[in-house]
């Protein structure tokens, strides 16, 4: 039994599982959420809120906790480069996930990234920075309870593991949640298609009926007229 065994191993050692998880919430940090297994995102989630909590304090100690949480300080946002010659493709890429970003802070431009013709990054803005000055200011009035976890419904490839969402309060929509409906919304669906479609009969049986009743009374007109005259 697990008794008094804390936490989650996540079948790694301890050198890769904090280097997972450090990774893990730079990239909470710099996207707003993440898509992950559900025993990474529990054991993830509690990392990210102290890290929110720490800098909402915004003094040298709290800073200095960060980046000692976070392994040091890091470049962030290196997804937002765009090379000179970038394609359509990209661009569309680039501009999809910054606007999937922007739902829960401010994003710097493209241009404040750059890489060396060697592809590495030379210059872009650093992460705790980013998480003092954009991200703590949006909570400051919120005693925790800064991240969610939501199950998708969809599966991981491979090994058919649950998948979910961790992401910040405060953009409840969004393409991974809304993407694939419960079977509880699937039904409800269809049974709101079902009665719209016989509502959608039962109008047009009525319109065929008043349709035909002036002819049969012009009918029964002309006949009455007919035997009169006789």
């Amino acid at each position: 039994m697990r008794h008094r065994k804390a936490g989650f191993k996540l079948g790694r050692t301890a050198s890769h599982r904090k280097a997972m998880l450090r990774n893990l919430s730079a990239s909470v940090l710099q996207h707003g959420q993440v898509v992950t297994s559900v025993p990474k995102a529990k054991a993830v989630q509690p990392i990210v809120e102290k890290i929110i909590t720490k800098a909402k304090r915004g003094d040298l100690h709290s800073r200095r906790q960060v980046i000692s949480m976070l392994g040091g300080d890091r470049r962030a946002f290196d997804w937002l480069y765009l090379p000179k010659d970038a394609s359509e493709e990209e661009k569309t890429r680039v501009g999809q996930m910054r606007e999937d970003a922007s739902a829960f802070f401010d994003v710097p431009e493209s241009s404040e990234v750059e890489r060396n013709r060697y592809g590495k990054l030379r210059k872009a803005p650093w992460l705790v920075r980013h998480v003092f000055e954009n991200i703590a200011p949006r909570y400051a009035d919120r005693q925790g309870g800064c991240t969610r976890i939501v199950k998708i419904g969809y599966r991981r490839l491979g090994d058919a593991t649950p998948l979910c969402v961790l992401q910040f309060v405060g953009a409840e929509e969004g393409p991974e949640i809304g993407g694939k409906p419960s079977s509880r919304r699937r039904t409800a669906d269809k049974r709101t298609a079902y009665a719209a479609k016989l509502r959608k009969g039962g109008a047009a049986k009525a319109e065929k009926a008043a349709a035909s009743e002036p002819a049969t009374e012009a009918g029964g007109n002309a006949s009455d007229g007919a035997s009169a005259a006789e």
